[in-house]
């Protein structure tokens, strides 16, 4: 049986399975509140799964593993971050707020959920535009890195793979609200965890053990082309087992933005918060806790300790280092030690895994700009509230998106993944991070207070990107075609300064500042909110 063969049969297994659990959320779904919330019934096992596997992405696997190839192992305190901000914080201390505010005040979706605890249409319709149109760029690097895997080692057309899958997720979630993307989600955890599991004890085994592995990428530091050491140790770098020199540019993109902006990004990220909002009780998120923070330990730990490794791996068999290998793109490195490295079996395999994390996230980030068109742009600018227009409306938002995803992922320059994800994560921390943990913590912030941290969180992180962070400011290229610089200012550590480091501090004293001088919400809404939390 030849290899095409066998990839085509595992291929359309997998798709028949995702389709049948497609359809069984299809059947389920018959009013709004299933579409967007599930019907507030769901299996903590399927909730931890779904919020681990929308959580990690290609983008974690693909982008962030080829990053861990350039930063090394130093990028494991995001794994560790991930576990105690994005599963335990985020479940014990968020989840539960969140569940039962959330039940209070009627709230389908994230935006709706602030706008209601806040008593603010504006809230509403800015954060759904926000979301919308933010999200687009996290959806899009999505897609990149599934697409990139295709084309690096399968031989799949980059363009094909890309188009391919947005159309089989779109139709999915159009048509299976959030019971299919859930449902979906949890057989595509399962099958990410599988195949990491056995793509860390393989690389493991590979290099001669956990010991004698590691061993060697320290050591690999000093067997280096002098010219590479000397341009590494110049902007920070000081091995792939160790953190990068105080201070450098290394260490502020490590910290600031592969780390913190993603690490503490993800209390904000609307895919996720909803998903607090589909459980009955709290008894479900705490019994959640556990199978996410083993899920997510396994998902991000072996994505970033593999792509460290890939280095010792490519300099055994090639005398090269990771991004020789792949000439300078970060996003290939993964798809490069798969191909390179493993049977053609475990390459099958793995595709399926890849095509699990992007399908879960990207099925999540799709139904969550769609809610956000239909819910909390089209039904509060139209004070048209419920009905069948909504969820059509969101099903039309689900294409749009999906459209516009699929034309960035033609036109994003290469090394886009990892700085992708953290941009976005970045925009909704700034934007939404002071009032959602104010909205759940402090009865004091007011309606002024949060409108005016939502809305200068997001111009100021908007603007770093644009016109500060050298990342992203460069791959735009607005501040050069105004100012004639790739950045205004050039003096480090500014242009490796991620814009959540500068953006959310702010936010965060101007929602304080305004509450404090303006009126409180009346006592009875707040009895409202805040009953039984």
């Amino acid at each position: 049986m030849n290899d095409l063969l066998i990839l085509s049969i595992v291929v359309i297994i997998y798709l028949l399975l995702t389709g049948y659990v497609g359809y069984v959320a299809w059947r389920r779904t018959k009013t709004a509140d299933d579409y967007m919330v599930a019907g507030r019934e769901t299996h903590p096992f399927v909730m931890a799964l779904s919020y681990g596997a929308t959580f990690i992405s290609t983008a974690a696997i693909v982008g962030f593993g080829g990053t861990a190839g350039v930063y090394g192992m130093g990028l494991l305190w995001l794994t560790f971050l991930n576990i105690l901000v994005g599963i335990f914080i985020a479940f014990v201390f968020f989840g539960k707020r969140t569940r039962k505010m959330g039940h209070n005040l009627g709230a389908l979706t994230f935006p709706e959920f602030l706008s209601k605890r806040f008593d603010s249409r504006f809230i509403q319709y800015f954060s759904g535009l926000v979301i919308f149109f933010g999200m687009t760029l996290y959806a899009s690097v999505v897609l990149i890195g599934m697409a990139r895997f295709a084309e690096t080692t399968l031989s799949i057309d980059y363009n094909i793979a890309l188009v391919v899958l947005a159309v089989i997720v779109a139709l999915y979630v159009i048509f299976g609200g959030i019971r299919g993307v859930m449902y979906t989600d949890a057989l595509q955890g399962t099958i990410m965890f599988v195949g990491m599991f056995i793509l860390l004890v393989a690389t493991y085994w590979m290099l001669g053990g956990v010991t004698d592995a590691n061993q060697a990428l320290t050591n690999l530091v000093n067997v280096v082309p002098a010219k590479a050491t000397a341009a590494a140790t110049a902007t920070g770098f000081t091995g792939w087992t160790s953190m990068p020199a105080l201070g450098s540019p290394f260490w502020w993109t490590l910290v600031s933005t592969l780390i913190l902006g993603v690490g503490i990004g993800v209390l904000s990220q609307p895919q996720l918060v909803v998903r607090f909002m589909t459980v009955k009780s709290n008894r479900e998120l705490n019994r959640a806790v556990l199978v996410g923070g083993i899920f997510i330990l396994l998902m991000t730990g072996t994505a970033f300790i593999v792509g460290a490794l890939s280095n010792v791996y490519f300099f055994e068999t090639a005398g090269k280092l990771a991004m020789q290998v792949v000439n300078g793109n970060a996003d290939s490195i993964i798809p490069a030690f798969i191909t390179a490295a493993m049977p053609l079996w475990f390459a099958y395999l793995f595709m399926i895994t890849l095509l699990s994390a992007a399908m879960s996230t990207l099925s999540a980030q799709i139904h969550t700009q769609g809610t956000a068109l239909g819910r909390d742009i089209y039904e509060t600018l139209t004070n048209k509230a419920g009905g069948y227009a909504s969820v059509y409306i969101a099903r039309l938002g689900i294409a749009i998106a999906m459209v516009i995803a699929v034309i960035m992922g033609f036109i994003l320059p290469t090394n886009i993944i990892a700085v992708g994800t953290s941009m976005w994560f970045s925009i909704t921390a700034a934007a939404f991070l002071s009032m959602y943990v104010f909205a759940l913590f402090w009865k004091g912030c007011t309606k002024a207070g949060a409108i005016s941290g939502l809305v200068v969180g997001t111009l100021i992180s908007l603007f770093w990107l644009v016109f500060e962070y050298k990342k992203s400011a460069e791959a735009l290229g607005i501040a050069k075609a105004l100012t004639g610089k790739a950045v205004l200012t050039t003096a480090l550590p500014w242009p490796t300064v991620d814009p959540i480091v500068i953006a959310l501090p702010i936010a965060l004293v101007v929602t304080v500042v305004v509450s404090l001088l303006t009126r409180k919400l009346s006592k009875e809404h707040m009895d409202k909110c805040f009953e039984g939390v």
